[in-house]
């Protein structure tokens, strides 16, 4: 349906996505996982066709649509990271005019524009100021203008950013109706984890600049199928004790979080005695340690070597 093939985009010496290749099938839901910088938001910019590429092509239906972009602008949708509306206009004022750009008018708008604030949730507060609107609330309208013209393909470029829980909840369950109930395609970047676990069939990974795995949440934790997770919980944060975890003999990676260690081993590592006897000789008391089945979020760590927030 919508395919990236060899996307590259270089500003001046900085490689900012480095020849990617992605898809989106009809119906699919995908996710887009990176740290800060890996080079996500400009991948979307030159999927949407907002953006040149240095090099590679951009495919909808087979047809490459860079050089005629509004073959795939009315059929997309787009929800950028920053808020994009007009604050001085209410809801409804800017709902019209995203609208007319579209090309819409007359009934159909305004049938168009009840439906949006229905999905969103703000019909009750149509007429308001967007600048009066909570951060929560500017995203929905955020939203509500991408969805306006009833595309095909929306992509979601971490709309639940600095807002609330309760609207952050209301987002994702907005997603997943658009994708379950309406058989939308989302491709949706985000910060956190388990929005993507909860919302995507299919998850790319990338790092600076690169696509590193893909796959659905399983066939990315099968990465690790023959690892383990080793958690504990420390009475202190002591680095003496964190250093020798990572040099014991068998523990592939530590992972730190304030006063838990989260340890990558081989599958059936008998290492507890091992940790124990060295908590017990740098004074450190292990409150808890649980043996887990490796997470997406482990597999992001293995794969990345920083956390999503980094």
């Amino acid at each position: 349906m919508l395919e990236a093939v060899g996307l590259r985009k270089v500003f001046k010496k900085n490689v900012a996505v480095d020849d990617i290749n992605l898809y989106l099938e009809e119906g699919e839901s995908v996710g887009l996982l990176g740290p800060n910088g890996a080079g996500k938001s400009t991948a979307i910019s030159m999927i949407s066709t907002l953006m040149d590429p240095t090099s590679g092509d951009v495919k909808w239906n087979g047809e490459n649509v860079l050089k005629k972009p509004n073959k795939i602008r009315n059929v997309l949708g787009v929800v950028p990271q920053d808020i994009a509306l007009y604050p001085e206009l209410s809801a409804y004022e800017n709902l019209k005019f995203f609208g007319k750009l579209y090309g819409l008018k007359g009934k159909e708008l305004e049938l168009k524009i009840t439906s949006v604030l229905d999905i969103v949730g703000l019909e009750e507060r149509k007429n308001e100021q967007v600048s009066k609107y909570s951060g929560g609330m500017k995203r929905r309208i955020n939203i509500a203008v991408a969805l306006i013209h009833d595309p095909q393909i929306i992509i979601m470029d971490e709309p639940t950013v600095g807002i609330d829980p309760q609207s952050r909840n209301h987002i994702l369950e907005m997603v997943r109706r658009l994708n379950t109930e309406k058989g939308m395609t989302v491709l949706y970047t985000s910060h956190y984890m388990e929005e993507v676990e909860r919302l995507c069939d299919r998850i790319y990974i990338m790092d600076h600049g690169k696509v590193i795995a893909t796959g659905t949440k399983q066939e990315l934790i099968s990465i690790l199928s023959s690892e383990e997770t080793v958690l504990l919980t420390l009475d202190q944060s002591k680095q003496s004790f964190t250093e020798r975890m990572k040099n014991l003999d068998g523990v592939l990676q530590v992972i730190e979080n304030d006063t838990s260690l989260k340890l990558i081993v081989p599958k059936g590592s008998r290492l507890l005695g091992s940790i124990f006897n060295i908590a017990e000789s740098e004074e450190v008391q292990i409150v808890s340690a649980n043996i887990q089945v490796p997470t997406l979020e482990d597999v992001f760590l293995h794969l990345t070597g920083r956390k999503l927030r980094d």
